[in-house]
Protein backbone atom coordinates (compact mmCIF):
# COMPACT_ATOMS: atom_id res chain seq x y z
CA UNK A 1 0.00 0.00 0.00
CA UNK A 2 3.08 2.42 0.88
CA UNK A 3 4.06 4.53 -2.17
CA UNK A 4 8.28 3.73 -2.31
CA UNK A 5 11.18 5.41 -3.29
CA UNK A 6 11.97 4.39 -7.10
CA UNK A 7 15.15 2.40 -7.14
CA UNK A 8 16.94 4.49 -9.46
CA UNK A 9 16.58 7.68 -7.63
CA UNK A 10 18.26 9.11 -4.75
CA UNK A 11 15.35 11.11 -3.83
CA UNK A 12 17.04 14.33 -4.20
CA UNK A 13 15.32 16.73 -5.88
CA UNK A 14 14.74 13.85 -8.17
CA UNK A 15 10.71 14.31 -9.21
CA UNK A 16 10.30 10.21 -9.08
CA UNK A 17 10.41 10.81 -5.42
CA UNK A 18 7.64 9.16 -3.56
CA UNK A 19 6.36 12.58 -1.78
CA UNK A 20 5.73 13.72 -5.93
CA UNK A 21 3.91 10.38 -6.57
CA UNK A 22 0.39 12.36 -6.06
CA UNK A 23 1.88 14.35 -9.09
CA UNK A 24 2.88 11.91 -11.11
CA UNK A 25 0.94 12.16 -14.26
CA UNK A 26 1.45 16.00 -14.78
CA UNK A 27 4.53 17.04 -13.03
CA UNK A 28 7.42 15.91 -15.41
CA UNK A 29 5.57 17.29 -18.62
CA UNK A 30 4.97 20.93 -16.99
CA UNK A 31 8.02 21.48 -14.58
CA UNK A 32 9.14 24.81 -15.49
CA UNK A 33 12.64 25.04 -14.02
CA UNK A 34 14.42 24.95 -17.77
CA UNK A 35 12.69 27.19 -19.44
CA UNK A 36 11.98 29.49 -16.31
CA UNK A 37 8.23 30.19 -17.51
CA UNK A 38 5.12 28.56 -16.47
CA UNK A 39 3.08 27.24 -19.16
CA UNK A 40 -0.63 28.06 -18.27
CA UNK A 41 -1.97 26.75 -21.17
CA UNK A 42 -0.95 23.01 -20.64
CA UNK A 43 -2.05 22.92 -16.96
CA UNK A 44 -5.37 24.55 -17.93
CA UNK A 45 -5.52 21.53 -20.89
CA UNK A 46 -4.75 19.22 -17.99
CA UNK A 47 -7.25 21.02 -15.69
CA UNK A 48 -10.37 20.35 -18.17
CA UNK A 49 -9.06 16.91 -18.63
CA UNK A 50 -9.47 16.13 -15.25
CA UNK A 51 -12.56 18.30 -14.93
CA UNK A 52 -11.49 20.10 -12.43
CA UNK A 53 -14.41 22.44 -10.64
CA UNK A 54 -14.41 24.83 -7.63
CA UNK A 55 -17.69 23.53 -5.31
CA UNK A 56 -19.65 25.92 -6.76
CA UNK A 57 -19.06 23.73 -10.35
CA UNK A 58 -17.85 26.75 -12.48
CA UNK A 59 -14.70 25.10 -14.57
CA UNK A 60 -11.08 26.13 -12.64
CA UNK A 61 -8.59 27.76 -14.91
CA UNK A 62 -5.09 28.77 -14.14
CA UNK A 63 -4.30 33.06 -15.01
CA UNK A 64 -1.46 34.99 -14.93
CA UNK A 65 -1.73 37.40 -12.28
CA UNK A 66 0.27 38.26 -8.87
CA UNK A 67 -2.03 38.09 -5.78
CA UNK A 68 -2.24 40.75 -3.65
CA UNK A 69 -4.21 39.74 -0.92
CA UNK A 70 -6.43 36.51 1.06
CA UNK A 71 -10.12 37.79 0.42
CA UNK A 72 -8.48 39.06 -3.33
CA UNK A 73 -7.16 35.35 -4.31
CA UNK A 74 -9.91 33.45 -2.65
CA UNK A 75 -12.61 35.46 -3.87
CA UNK A 76 -11.02 34.65 -7.73
CA UNK A 77 -11.09 31.00 -7.49
CA UNK A 78 -14.82 31.40 -5.83
CA UNK A 79 -16.06 34.10 -7.97
CA UNK A 80 -15.12 32.66 -11.70
CA UNK A 81 -12.67 29.60 -11.01
CA UNK A 82 -9.57 31.71 -11.73
CA UNK A 83 -6.46 31.16 -9.62
CA UNK A 84 -4.01 33.81 -9.74
CA UNK A 85 -0.97 32.21 -10.96
CA UNK A 86 2.85 33.28 -11.02
CA UNK A 87 4.39 32.10 -14.55
CA UNK A 88 7.57 33.36 -13.62
CA UNK A 89 10.21 35.49 -11.06
CA UNK A 90 9.69 34.45 -7.44
CA UNK A 91 6.57 32.62 -6.67
CA UNK A 92 6.78 30.65 -10.24
CA UNK A 93 7.89 27.21 -8.30
CA UNK A 94 5.53 27.48 -5.36
CA UNK A 95 2.43 28.23 -7.92
CA UNK A 96 3.38 25.40 -10.06
CA UNK A 97 3.56 23.19 -7.24
CA UNK A 98 -0.28 24.75 -6.22
CA UNK A 99 -1.34 24.19 -9.59
CA UNK A 100 -0.47 20.59 -9.80
CA UNK A 101 -2.02 20.17 -6.26
CA UNK A 102 -5.17 21.05 -7.54
CA UNK A 103 -4.88 18.60 -10.72
CA UNK A 104 -4.08 15.92 -7.81
CA UNK A 105 -7.09 16.97 -5.13
CA UNK A 106 -9.34 19.16 -6.77
CA UNK A 107 -12.10 18.40 -4.22
CA UNK A 108 -9.91 18.65 -1.19
CA UNK A 109 -8.76 21.99 -2.97
CA UNK A 110 -11.90 23.41 -3.58
CA UNK A 111 -13.13 22.57 -0.05
CA UNK A 112 -10.23 24.80 1.77
CA UNK A 113 -11.36 27.56 -0.89
CA UNK A 114 -14.79 27.14 0.27
CA UNK A 115 -13.78 27.54 3.65
CA UNK A 116 -11.09 30.22 3.39
CA UNK A 117 -13.53 32.53 1.87
CA UNK A 118 -16.48 31.52 4.41
CA UNK A 119 -13.74 32.27 7.35
CA UNK A 120 -13.03 35.55 5.45
CA UNK A 121 -16.52 36.60 4.95
CA UNK A 122 -17.67 36.10 8.60
CA UNK A 123 -14.68 37.97 9.46
CA UNK A 124 -15.39 40.83 7.52
CA UNK A 125 -18.92 41.15 8.70
CA UNK A 126 -17.76 41.15 12.62
CA UNK A 127 -15.30 43.37 12.12
CA UNK A 128 -17.25 45.47 9.32
CA UNK A 129 -13.96 46.16 6.97
CA UNK A 130 -11.39 43.39 4.88
CA UNK A 131 -9.98 40.57 7.01
CA UNK A 132 -6.76 40.96 9.03
CA UNK A 133 -3.59 39.59 7.33
CA UNK A 134 -4.49 40.35 3.49
CA UNK A 135 -1.56 41.19 2.21
CA UNK A 136 1.21 38.87 0.25
CA UNK A 137 2.27 37.17 3.37
CA UNK A 138 -1.14 35.71 3.70
CA UNK A 139 -1.57 33.91 0.00
CA UNK A 140 0.18 31.72 -2.04
CA UNK A 141 4.12 32.15 -1.34
CA UNK A 142 3.37 32.73 2.26
CA UNK A 143 5.98 33.17 4.66
CA UNK A 144 5.43 30.67 7.43
CA UNK A 145 4.12 34.04 9.53
CA UNK A 146 1.04 33.70 10.95
CA UNK A 147 -1.04 37.09 10.06
CA UNK A 148 -2.66 38.69 13.34
CA UNK A 149 -6.40 37.92 13.27
CA UNK A 150 -6.33 35.21 10.59
CA UNK A 151 -8.58 32.78 12.57
CA UNK A 152 -8.31 29.07 14.12
CA UNK A 153 -9.96 27.82 10.56
CA UNK A 154 -7.76 29.83 8.19
CA UNK A 155 -4.27 28.85 10.25
CA UNK A 156 -5.37 25.02 9.59
CA UNK A 157 -6.50 24.99 6.25
CA UNK A 158 -3.64 27.72 5.32
CA UNK A 159 -1.36 24.76 7.25
CA UNK A 160 -3.23 21.58 5.36
CA UNK A 161 -3.06 23.23 1.78
CA UNK A 162 0.58 24.54 2.24
CA UNK A 163 2.20 22.02 4.54
CA UNK A 164 -0.11 19.06 4.62
CA UNK A 165 -0.20 15.16 3.96
CA UNK A 166 -2.78 12.57 4.36
CA UNK A 167 -2.14 9.68 6.29
CA UNK A 168 -4.29 7.19 5.18
CA UNK A 169 -4.39 4.31 7.29
CA UNK A 170 -6.21 0.82 7.79
CA UNK A 171 -4.36 0.09 11.60
CA UNK A 172 -5.86 2.46 14.09
CA UNK A 173 -2.90 1.42 16.01
CA UNK A 174 -0.60 2.70 13.63
CA UNK A 175 -2.44 6.00 13.70
CA UNK A 176 -2.78 6.12 17.09
CA UNK A 177 1.33 5.75 17.25
CA UNK A 178 1.75 9.22 14.89
CA UNK A 179 -1.24 10.89 17.52
CA UNK A 180 1.26 9.64 20.35
CA UNK A 181 4.31 10.66 18.15
CA UNK A 182 5.75 7.36 19.04
CA UNK A 183 7.84 7.33 15.87
CA UNK A 184 9.91 3.74 17.55
CA UNK A 185 6.08 1.52 17.24
CA UNK A 186 5.26 3.41 13.79
CA UNK A 187 8.39 3.54 11.74
CA UNK A 188 10.67 0.61 13.23
CA UNK A 189 8.78 -1.65 15.05
CA UNK A 190 5.65 -1.97 12.48
CA UNK A 191 7.77 -1.00 9.87
CA UNK A 192 6.22 -4.30 7.94
CA UNK A 193 2.91 -3.87 8.88
CA UNK A 194 3.22 0.44 8.10
CA UNK A 195 4.33 -1.33 4.15
CA UNK A 196 0.77 -2.64 4.54
CA UNK A 197 -1.69 -0.81 5.91
CA UNK A 198 -0.37 3.62 5.59
CA UNK A 199 -0.35 4.99 2.06
CA UNK A 200 1.34 8.79 2.76
CA UNK A 201 0.53 11.29 0.24
CA UNK A 202 1.86 14.95 0.21
CA UNK A 203 -0.78 17.60 -0.60
CA UNK A 204 0.73 20.90 0.54
CA UNK A 205 2.22 23.08 -2.49
CA UNK A 206 4.62 24.47 0.05
CA UNK A 207 5.81 21.31 1.01
CA UNK A 208 6.26 20.21 -2.29
CA UNK A 209 8.30 22.87 -3.30
CA UNK A 210 10.71 22.25 -0.06
CA UNK A 211 11.04 18.94 -1.13
CA UNK A 212 12.99 19.58 -4.19
CA UNK A 213 16.12 20.35 -1.52
CA UNK A 214 14.83 17.19 0.88
CA UNK A 215 16.06 17.82 4.72
CA UNK A 216 16.32 15.24 7.15
CA UNK A 217 13.85 17.87 9.29
CA UNK A 218 11.04 18.65 6.67
CA UNK A 219 7.96 17.77 8.54
CA UNK A 220 4.24 17.22 7.15
CA UNK A 221 0.86 18.53 9.01
CA UNK A 222 -0.66 15.04 8.55
CA UNK A 223 -4.62 14.41 8.40
CA UNK A 224 -5.49 10.94 9.45
CA UNK A 225 -7.55 8.84 7.05
CA UNK A 226 -8.95 5.32 8.50
CA UNK A 227 -9.11 3.68 4.89
CA UNK A 228 -10.33 -0.18 4.36
CA UNK A 229 -8.45 -2.66 2.95
CA UNK A 230 -8.23 -3.45 -0.71
CA UNK A 231 -8.39 0.38 -2.72
CA UNK A 232 -6.19 -0.09 -5.70
CA UNK A 233 -3.28 1.90 -5.91
CA UNK A 234 -4.50 3.60 -9.45
CA UNK A 235 -7.28 4.77 -7.48
CA UNK A 236 -6.04 5.89 -3.84
CA UNK A 237 -5.57 9.41 -4.66
CA UNK A 238 -9.06 9.98 -5.97
CA UNK A 239 -10.82 8.20 -3.34
CA UNK A 240 -8.53 10.18 -0.77
CA UNK A 241 -9.35 13.63 -2.36
CA UNK A 242 -13.51 13.10 -1.97
CA UNK A 243 -13.13 11.09 1.46
CA UNK A 244 -10.62 14.36 2.79
CA UNK A 245 -12.94 16.70 1.22
CA UNK A 246 -16.05 14.90 2.69
CA UNK A 247 -14.07 15.25 6.28
CA UNK A 248 -13.27 18.96 5.89
CA UNK A 249 -15.92 21.00 7.86
CA UNK A 250 -15.44 24.48 10.10
CA UNK A 251 -16.36 21.99 13.40
CA UNK A 252 -13.53 19.35 12.14
CA UNK A 253 -10.84 21.20 10.43
CA UNK A 254 -8.25 22.41 13.35
CA UNK A 255 -4.87 22.58 13.91
CA UNK A 256 -4.79 20.05 16.63
CA UNK A 257 -6.61 17.41 14.68
CA UNK A 258 -3.11 17.96 12.31
CA UNK A 259 -0.37 15.42 13.45
CA UNK A 260 3.54 16.16 13.09
CA UNK A 261 4.97 13.78 9.98
CA UNK A 262 8.48 13.55 10.07
CA UNK A 263 8.75 12.62 6.11
CA UNK A 264 11.93 11.38 5.51
CA UNK A 265 11.35 8.88 8.46
CA UNK A 266 8.28 7.31 6.62
CA UNK A 267 9.79 3.56 5.49
CA UNK A 268 10.97 3.26 1.89
CA UNK A 269 10.86 7.48 1.46
CA UNK A 270 14.62 7.89 2.51
CA UNK A 271 17.32 5.80 1.81
CA UNK A 272 19.37 6.49 5.63
CA UNK A 273 16.18 5.39 7.69
CA UNK A 274 16.61 1.67 6.91
CA UNK A 275 19.48 2.41 9.99
CA UNK A 276 17.50 2.39 13.12
CA UNK A 277 19.81 5.04 14.33
CA UNK A 278 18.20 7.26 11.41
CA UNK A 279 15.51 7.43 14.56
CA UNK A 280 17.74 8.78 17.26
CA UNK A 281 17.14 11.88 16.08
CA UNK A 282 14.97 14.20 18.95
CA UNK A 283 15.24 17.46 16.79
CA UNK A 284 13.88 15.48 14.29
CA UNK A 285 11.53 13.16 15.81
CA UNK A 286 10.28 14.80 18.85
CA UNK A 287 8.32 13.54 21.73
CA UNK A 288 5.04 15.54 23.12
CA UNK A 289 1.87 15.34 23.67
CA UNK A 290 -0.90 12.88 22.01
CA UNK A 291 -3.16 15.19 19.85
CA UNK A 292 -6.58 13.72 19.81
Amino acid sequence: MQEVASPDADCRGDLGAAWFAPLRPWIAHSDPRTSGRLDLSLLNRFAAARGVRTEDGLPLRFVEAWPTSAAAYEGSIGASGAVPTRTHGPGMLHDWFNALAWLAFPRIKARLNRLHREALATITACTGGPAAGGGATDGPGASGVMPARRGPLRDAATLLDENGALFACSDPALAANLRNRDWQSLFLDARERFAASVTVQVLGHGLHEKLLAPYKAACAHAWIVAVPFGVPAGRQRDALDATVAAQLRADTLCVANLCPLPLLGVPGWWPANVDAAFYDDPRVFRSGKALR
